[in-house]
């Protein structure tokens, strides 16, 4: 199957996605590869697109599977689309749904390609658990030669003391800095004076948003029901909760300070989920007869020293994603965030309001400006929709694309943090 060699600008036709659920729930048996395929067969439901028509999946992924690393052709091979469907997966931290979406846009602009399905799943319940070094230096030359009994011996010998075998409790934190996520966000909310009642109250939000989009049906339009091995369906999310409140939240304990304001209510949660946009050159589209919801206007990718506000990415990638679109944040009628802690979203508006920050950070005389509540995160997000981490990319495309092409509205604003120090933005704009 050849690429077109027409070159054109690349829609967004749909997007689909499976319900997100707390890790270790009703997902529990479902992999990243199973939530990818049931993300994108519904994807392929929804449009009526045949499965020899799909030219590329790319696919953004955080726990990879150590024996099927490239989801992506997992995902086409297991739909059973055309073998020369290829497929990538890409990875940058919390943003490797929106880089694969970006990506394929790109391939598609470029004329690589006409059809391309791009998202990304993660199942934090099947990360696999690492061997120390110590265990795989030991045991690596004697599993790959011939051993005798003197070289198992030798083996035993090498893993002393036993007790550093033990399973250790993961600790997902930054290799340059040591520091958890949510230890930065602690930071991060002091350094920008974010008090623990304004992240209770923005979490409220984000849940009472969330759920009256449920109620309304809003989200439901996006999401596929799954299958799961012992035969039960899913077919909601599973960490909204329509019924919290700031006095609920104002019980919970700090979770990464004794001292501190991040609890598990103001926190996104570990998330199983996937999530895929199907992606087409705009003529191929409509000479199919299906209707382009919006389109990329521009997008972002930005680092920062981890050491100094390790979340604050967005902050720098959303002015440039601005600028190359050739548009104000007053010009944007929609502001879509990922939410992975209340004190990260709060800190991000604070710097776009501030003069200095603009001085000192963007070289620019004039804030970037505030961010009007009304448009922000207006169905919710990450802390009451939960953060698969490879699929929230690909979930904020779907929201916004098909809030652009229901109300009419113009422009969405896309940011994400994402570990390493890295920031995603991106402008989508509805297609007339």
């Amino acid at each position: 199957m050849a690429a077109s060699k027409n070159k054109g600008r690349a829609v967004i036709v749909a997007g689909a996605r499976t319900p997100f659920v707390k890790a270790f729930g009703e997902f529990t048996k479902v992999d990243t590869i199973a939530l990818g395929v049931a993300a994108a067969r519904g994807l392929l439901k929804k449009t009526g697109l045949g499965h020899r028509d799909v030219q590329s999946i790319v696919w953004g992924g955080v726990i990879l599977p150590s024996g099927a690393p490239n989801v992506a052709r997992e995902i086409a091979l297991d739909l059973q689309l055309d073998p020369a469907c290829e497929g990538m997966t890409v990875v940058r931290a919390c943003a490797s749904g929106l880089q694969a979406i970006t990506l394929a846009a790109a391939a598609i602009e470029r004329g690589e390609a006409d059809v391309v399905i791009a998202g990304g799943s993660d199942s934090t319940s099947n990360a696999e658990i690492k061997l120390p070094q110590k265990v795989v230096h030991a045991l690596a030359p004697v599993a790959l030669g011939k051993p005798t009994a003197a070289d198992y011996l030798g083996v035993l010998a090498q893993l002393r003391p036993f007790s550093e075998l033990l399973p250790q409790r993961p600790r997902i934190a930054e290799r340059t800095t040591g520091e958890m996520m949510g230890e930065a966000a602690e930071k991060m909310a002091r350094r920008n004076e974010i008090s623990r009642e304004d992240q209770d109250a923005f979490a409220v939000r984000s849940h009472t948003r969330a759920a009256a989009a449920i109620e309304s049906g809003l989200l439901a339009e996006e999401i596929v029901p799954v299958e799961t091995p012992d035969g039960r369906w899913v077919h909601a999310d599973g960490l909204v909760r329509a019924d919290t409140t700031v006095e609920k939240l104002a019980k919970l304990r700090p979770v990464f300070a004794k001292d501190g304001t991040l609890t598990a209510g103001n926190s996104s949660a570990l998330t199983d989920g996937g999530a895929a946009v199907l992606l087409m050159r705009e003529e191929k589209a409509r000479a199919l007869g299906l209707v382009p919801l919006a389109a990329f206007a521009s997008w972002s990718y930005v680092g920062v020293d981890p050491a100094d506000q390790l979340l604050m990415g967005p902050a720098l990638a959303m002015p440039t994603a601005l600028e190359r679109a050739g548009l104000s944040l007053a010009d944007v009628d929609l502001v879509d965030m990922h939410e992975a802690f209340a004190a990260q979203v709060l800190s991000i508006l604070k710097m776009l309001a501030s003069k200095p920050f603009a001085e000192r950070r963007l070289g620019r005389g004039t804030a970037v400006g505030e961010v009007d509540p009304a448009k922000l995160n207006v169905h919710g997000g990450s802390l009451a929709l939960g953060h698969p981490f490879g699929a929230t990319g690909a979930r904020m495309v779907t929201t916004m694309a098909n809030e652009l092409h229901r109300t009419g509205k113009q422009h969405a604003l896309l940011g994400i943090c994402a570990a390493g120090g890295l920031g995603a933005a991106a402008v989508l704009e509805r297609c007339d």
